[in-house]
Formats: C-alpha cells, sequence, structure tokens
C-alpha cells in the first residue's frame, strides 16, 4: 500500500506576500493578507518522488468556532484554475516537491483569523493536511471591495500611516497634538480581533457576527461601540470630571498603542480614562489596522443634542441668567470623531465616501452606545433619514440654538441662533502636517442650502 507523503514544511512566503499585501509591517506569526487578493505558499514533502501527483487537490478556509458553508465562514474550493477575486486556487508551476499553490480569497469574505486545510487523493487515499491559519483584512487596494479609495496617496495616510495629529482647544485657538496610531506595532492586529471577539454580538452568536464581518458598515459599527466600555467589555471607561481616579488623566495619552495592550493584557478590563480624542485616536488605529480607510476629526462649537430636536436648547430666567437646561442639550468648544472611507450598499446611491463613526458616548444607537455610520454627504444634504446617525451629526454640525425665557411659570422662545454651531471642521492635510479645513463637506454656507 502507498502512503500518502506528509508535509516536512510549510513556507508561507511571508516577506513577498506581505510586501504584496502591504501587510509587511504587521508583525506576528500568522499571515496577515487583503481580500480579493493572490497569495502563494509553498509545501514541502517527506517520501515524495518527482513523478508522483496528486490525483486532484482541494482547498477549505474556515472562520469563527462555528464555520458553516451557509454562513459563508467555511468555503471549500478546488485547486483548479484562479478566478478574480473569488475564493480560487491553482498549482504554480510544472514542481510537485516542492508544491507551490497561488490563492486568491474572496473580495467579499469576512475578515478575521482563518484556518486552511488541503486535501488531496494520492495512489486512491485522500489525506488532508493543516496549512496554518491567516488573518484576513479588507483591501482598500482591490477596486472590488467595499472600502476601495483609488487615490494612492489618500490609501498611504489613511491605511499604512502610523503617526498623525488631532486638533483640540477653540475655534480661535487651535491646538494641534500629535498622536501615534501605531496600528502595525506588536500584537496590534490580534488586539483588534479580539475586540471584534469580545462584542455582544459575538458572544451572543458567534456564528452570526463571523457571517456579517464582510460588510464594512457592520464592522465599523461594532467597532464604534467597543471603543467605550459603557455596554460591554470595551476598551476605554470615558471620565468627564476633573478628578481621575485611579486611572490616568485622558490629556496624559499620546497614542493607542498603549491603551489598547493594557485592555488586552488586563483580561479586558476597560482602560481608565478616555474623552472624545482619546476614543476617536485609538478606533482610528483599529479601522487603519483591518484595512478600513480612517481619519479623525474636530468640530469645533459642537452640538450635543440629547432629544434629536435637530437643536440645542438653552434656558434663562427673566435676568437673563442661564439655567440647567431639563434635557442636558449642551454646546462643547470642540469633539472629535473619525470617518472611515467604504460604500453604503445598505442605502440608496449617493451615500459612499466618508463615514462619521464616534465612539464617544453620548446616545444610545440601536439600543448600544455607539455613533454611524452616517454619510458626510447625508449630513451636507440634511438627509436626516439616512442611516445611522445622521440626524444627530446633523446636530451637531449645523443646530440652531434656541434660547427660552421661564417668565410666569411658562416658557417663552427667545432669539435664534443659526451661525455658532459647527465651525472650523478639521483633519490632518494628507501628506504634510497642515490642517485641513473641510467644514464645507459637512456644511453648505448659511443661506446657500440646496433645496
Amino acid at each position: 500500500m502507498a502512503y500518502p507523503p506528509e508535509i516536512s514544511r510549510i513556507d508561507a512566503n511571508k516577506l513577498k506576500n506581505g510586501q504584496e499585501h502591504r501587510t509587511q509591517g504587521m508583525r506576528g506569526k500568522e499571515l496577515f493578507l487583503r481580500r480579493g487578493q493572490l497569495f502563494s505558499i509553498t509545501l514541502y514533502f517527506y517520501n515524495r518522488g518527482s513523478e508522483e501527483k496528486f490525483d486532484s487537490l482541494r482547498l477549505t478556509a474556515q472562520t469563527g468556532p462555528y464555520p458553516s458553508q451557509q454562513a459563508g465562514t467555511l468555503i471549500q474550493f478546488p485547486v483548479t484554475r484562479l478566478r478574480d477575486n473569488t475564493w480560487s486556487a491553482e498549482v504554480e508551476g510544472d514542481s510537485i516537491n516542492p508544491l507551490t499553490l497561488t490563492i486568491c480569497t474572496s473580495v467579499k469574505a469576512s475578515i478575521g483569523r482563518y484556518s486552511m486545510y488541503l486535501e488531496g487523493i494520492y495512489r486512491g487515499n485522500t489525506k488532508s493536511y493543516y496549512l496554518g491559519d491567516f488573518i484576513l483584512l479588507f483591501n482598500p487596494w482591490c477596486s472590488e471591495d467595499d472600502v476601495f479609495l483609488e487615490d494612492e496617496d489618500l490609501r498611504q495616510e489613511y491605511v499604512m500611516t502610523e503617526h498623525g495629529l488631532l486638533y483640540q482647544g477653540s475655534k480661535d485657538f487651535i491646538v494641534t497634538t500629535p498622536w501615534n496610531f501605531g496600528q502595525f506595532e506588536d500584537g496590534i492586529g490580534e488586539i483588534c480581533l479580539k475586540i471584534l471577539d469580545m462584542n455582544p454580538n459575538y458572544l451572543k452568536n458567534p456564528s452570526l457576527d463571523c457571517s456579517k464581518r464582510g460588510d464594512p458598515v457592520y464592522v465599523s459599527r461594532v467597532i464604534s461601540a467597543m471603543i467605550n466600555s459603557n455596554d460591554d467589555q470595551g476598551v476605554i471607561e470615558s471620565s468627564w470630571d476633573e478628578l481621575f481616579t485611579n486611572g490616568a488623566n485622558p490629556s496624559t495619552w499620546n497614542g493607542s498603542v498603549t491603551i489598547l495592550r493594557l485592555w488586552h493584557n488586563s483580561g479586558c478590563r476597560p482602560v481608565r480614562y478616555g474623552q472624545c480624542w482619546v476614543l476617536a485616536g485609538v478606533m482610528c488605529t483599529v479601522m487603519r489596522c483591518l484595512g478600513i480607510p480612517a481619519r479623525v476629526v474636530t468640530n469645533f462649537e459642537s452640538a450635543h443634542d440629547t432629544n434629536f430636536s435637530l437643536t440645542v436648547d438653552e434656558y434663562y430666567d427673566e435676568t437673563g441668567k442661564k439655567l440647567e437646561p431639563p434635557q442636558g442639550d449642551s454646546v462643547w468648544n470642540f469633539h472629535v470623531w473619525i470617518e472611515c472611507w467604504m460604500s453604503r450598499k445598505d442605502l440608496r446611491p449617493g451615500y459612499d465616501g466618508w463615514q462619521v463613526l464616534d465612539p464617544t458616548p453620548q446616545e444610545i444607537s440601536g439600543g448600544t452606545y455607539c455613533c454611524g455610520p452616517a454619510p458626510v454627504k447625508a449630513v451636507k444634504e440634511g438627509d436626516v433619514d439616512v442611516d445611522y446617525d445622521v440626524a444627530f451629526v446633523f446636530t451637531e454640525v449645523n443646530g440652531d440654538v434656541i434660547s427660552w425665557v421661564l417668565r410666569d411659570g411658562g416658557v417663552e422662545k427667545g432669539e435664534v441662533d443659526t451661525l455658532t454651531i459647527g465651525k472650523s471642521i478639521s483633519t490632518k492635510s494628507v501628506g504634510s502636517s497642515l490642517r485641513d479645513d473641510i467644514t464645507d463637506q459637512y456644511k453648505y454656507k448659511e443661506g446657500n442650502y440646496n433645496s
């Protein structure tokens, strides 16, 4: 009886694959790959003559704890010929020992950690081989990917760059703060996958959650909720008090890496403390690491509308003294969120591109503290019925401030200020340390709204 050969060594071609997938900076034992793109692995066998071939070869890739073909988390495909943007494979060259396989993943595949197996028939006997694990990411270089970004300079800035600038202060005195995103530093890729695996959807139904991870809209919404710790074992506990007991003052953080490692190494206990710019900086790191283009944005004179009235209501007594509003509307000197680039196939056409995502826990959206993705185009056009949370973001940059005067037990409407909210909306310029004012992407000049 002829026994099938055993694999003596597997060469994952990490250098070549890493360079071609632009993941060479991600250090870890597994391959980091971008979906919809070719990669190759080479297999070396014991006990195999140069003339002996497998009769057929088939690959299996699976992700998540309960992989299934129905959920799209277990994929089986023959090693015959390559096809663009879908699961396929072929043998490279004529050599059978070593045997090099060129493999393409689906451009719609769920991101995450995959295990891969090879099955072959050798002299009538079937043999299965475990080929190792790889981590699949979104691919902004692939035109068929939902996160495709056409301009290479933008891809370098919003996916590959590990250092950036955040903006704080006030509209009249904008302060520039350096931030280390560090998305390629040791262990960050694995930590980002752990964040996905700690989200309540996964803990409740891991099979369903993993099946949805091919959609950047779903993934970004999950990460928005997981960066804050309000509903889950999220990364950062927020505090707006002046006393930061048993934790760090948010202003002492200058990057994401330490925060993410502290969270991971503590058994996923929230890191104390963060405020909006810290949460936004950390979320930007996670999104870039997962392959979704991301940038940090600051809105000066940012409104917080708690009752979804599209206005900020301020209350005064008859002497002009400002009173505490009953529902807690407010205007902040600045507020920081992020934008991610993706197509919105879940919406009617016209809303692809930059999407607002805000991990700061302000209001509940869909039962949890998250915000977005809200298309920036929808915010500008005032399309407040569009998913997700466009009305809330619209008010942050465009709300009217209405003064109400309490008189004799009643409330009288006073002045309406249409000019205060949403000033100098800022992000770092591409390829430089200059500040880019993107206010016109969010709002028309007063009196110039489209009808």
